[in-house]
């Protein structure tokens, strides 16, 4: 297994860690390669198994003198369990890197998560940017995540792991069809991996060349506080992925619905939290801010046509003349 950790050479690091094999394989990758890195770990309490896990996260944190963070949290099982422990996940992660002044943080995805993703995807009707949600370097709001398995299969992570007697453990509710991944997993993405592995790597490098080469037209033209604005695109498709890249650094995903009524009403808010405006010209993506406005400002947004679900969040950083100056024109 051949791997480049450049990127994080000088970057103060935050490992995503559970105890499974790609988590524990990256853990030991990281160490040989001389990546400095803390970790972090969420223990959901739906398995007596996650007791060991902590625990085993905490002796190595203890020998190889790494800083750890803990969540601890009741979860339930339910048919939202995925996307609830991924969001307690990932705003765990964002707390402390923001706290702590991290820069990047380092994910075990892999080559079978990838496949999973891009299968799962595409059962359900997507392009080229959703297929390939998970990438290599994705640039977040204030951070970076960073993939470095992506090209690497679970057995080759397993026979790493057994070859230098590392530890590791097995969360059996991997086993569970009732996640969505989990079926994906047993019943097409792993006997696919293992018949054409070589392809299948080689088919994601082509492809993912294939989507740099695009050149789409996904970053702001303009950025003030947290206030994004593009360009709005002849194509509704193009305009949603602008729309999915901006709501990912924010850490939201959106569903098809979600995506429909975004185009369908133009201006709408997403997880009660992101205000989203389309006008003729432009997109634009803020946090939702509720105040009571001037009427002075009110009229002044009136004449300058600017979305009625952008006005409050303007006016609470002051920054509208800056957003006249820098488009030069209404939003019509």
């Amino acid at each position: 297994m051949i791997f480049d950790f450049s990127r994080i050479k000088n970057s103060k690091n935050l490992l995503a860690f559970s105890g499974g094999v790609d988590s524990s394989a990256l853990f030991f990758l990281l160490l040989n390669h001389k990546i400095d890195f803390d970790i972090a770990i969420v223990n959901y309490n739906t398995r007596e198994q996650s007791k060991d896990e902590i625990e085993y996260a905490l002796n190595l944190a203890k020998e190889y003198k790494k800083e750890i963070f803990i969540k601890d949290v009741k979860l339930e099982n339910s048919s939202n369990f995925e996307k609830n422990a991924r969001d307690i996940r990932y705003g765990f992660f964002e707390q402390i890197i923001k706290e702590n002044s991290y820069e990047t943080l380092i994910t075990a995805h892999q080559l079978n998560d990838r496949l999973e993703w891009f299968l799962m995807q595409l059962s359900k009707g997507a392009g080229l940017v959703e297929l390939f949600g998970i990438r290599e370097f994705e640039e977040k709001k204030d951070y970076k995540i960073f993939r470095p398995l992506l090209n690497v299969s679970k057995d080759e992570l397993e026979n790493y792991l057994k070859e230098n007697k590392i530890k590791y453990f097995i969360d059996n509710s991997n086993i569970d069809e009732k996640y969505k991944r989990n079926y994906f997993r047993h019943n097409f993405s792993d006997k696919f991996l293992n018949e054409f592995k070589s392809g299948i790597k080689n088919s994601f490098s082509f492809l993912e060349n294939d989507l740099n080469s695009l050149n789409l037209k996904l970053d702001p033209i303009i950025t003030l506080e947290d206030l994004e604005v593009f360009e709005k695109l002849t194509d509704d498709n193009l305009n949603l992925r602008v729309i999915d890249k901006s709501l990912k650094r924010r850490g939201v995903l959106i569903s098809k619905k979600q995506r429909d009524e975004i185009i369908k009403q133009k201006e709408i808010t997403i997880s009660h939290k992101i205000n989203i405006a389309i006008t003729q010209k432009y997109i634009l993506i803020a946090p939702k801010v509720e105040m009571i406005l001037p009427k002075e400002f009110k009229e002044i947004c009136r004449i300058q046509k600017i979305p009625q679900n952008m006005r409050a969040y303007i006016f609470s950083k002051d920054i509208l003349k800056e957003l006249k100056l820098s488009l030069k024109s209404n939003f019509f």
